[in-house]
């Protein structure tokens, strides 16, 4: 049985989890970049990732996590390849989760591939709530944690970052991770 290590890493503070902590009411910051304070955790966690010989790297299209991703490994000795999968977006519960365009993000991160995409590859199913949100079932989350689970072991590389978000990682590592921090994921 091969063993591969997978490196689970929350994006960075974002300007929604900056303005959530300061009044834990959403502040409708659409598909939230990162903020001053999440810029300096991405610098600051690049040394818990160089010393691995990461070989691919899948990121959530969720601006915050792409903009962590290219802050992370853009750079990195292994050079890995990256890999954008909706599967790994956030659960839409905010207006943070509400994504943009392949088109847009393409503008943004050119050195990245978005034309696999779905014009509207976040969750949008259901009737929106008053912020123009459709939350996400939590067991329409889980589902996806387990397909990308099984995405994971069935690749051949040993060593693959995954930049993703709170509540997916949640569900995939079974811990709450901070923002910015890496957890190893050993799967058999």
């Amino acid at each position: 049985m091969v063993t591969k290590t997978v490196l689970c890493i929350r994006h960075g503070e974002s300007t929604f989890n900056a303005a959530w902590r300061a009044n834990a009411v959403d502040p409708l910051h659409f598909d939230a970049p990162l903020s001053a304070v999440g810029h300096e955790q991405v610098r600051q966690a690049r040394t818990a990732v160089l010393g691995y010989p990461v070989e691919l790297v899948i990121t959530s299209p969720l601006t915050r996590a792409l903009q962590t991703t290219v802050g992370l490994f853009g750079d990195h000795p292994s050079a890995p390849r990256i890999e954008v999968s909706a599967i790994l977006r956030e659960r839409a519960e905010s207006s943070c989760d509400v994504g943009r365009s392949p088109t847009d993000l393409s503008a943004e991160f050119p050195a990245l591939d978005f034309g696999h995409l779905d014009g509207v590859w976040w969750h949008a199913e259901g009737i929106p709530d008053h912020r123009g949100v459709c939350i996400e079932p939590v067991p329409v989350v889980q589902a996806r944690v387990a397909e990308f689970r099984g995405h994971l072991s069935s690749r051949p590389e040993s060593i693959v970052a995954v930049v993703g978000h709170g509540t997916f990682l949640l569900y995939l590592t079974g811990r709450a991770l901070g923002n910015c921090e890496v957890a190893e994921l050993v799967l058999e």
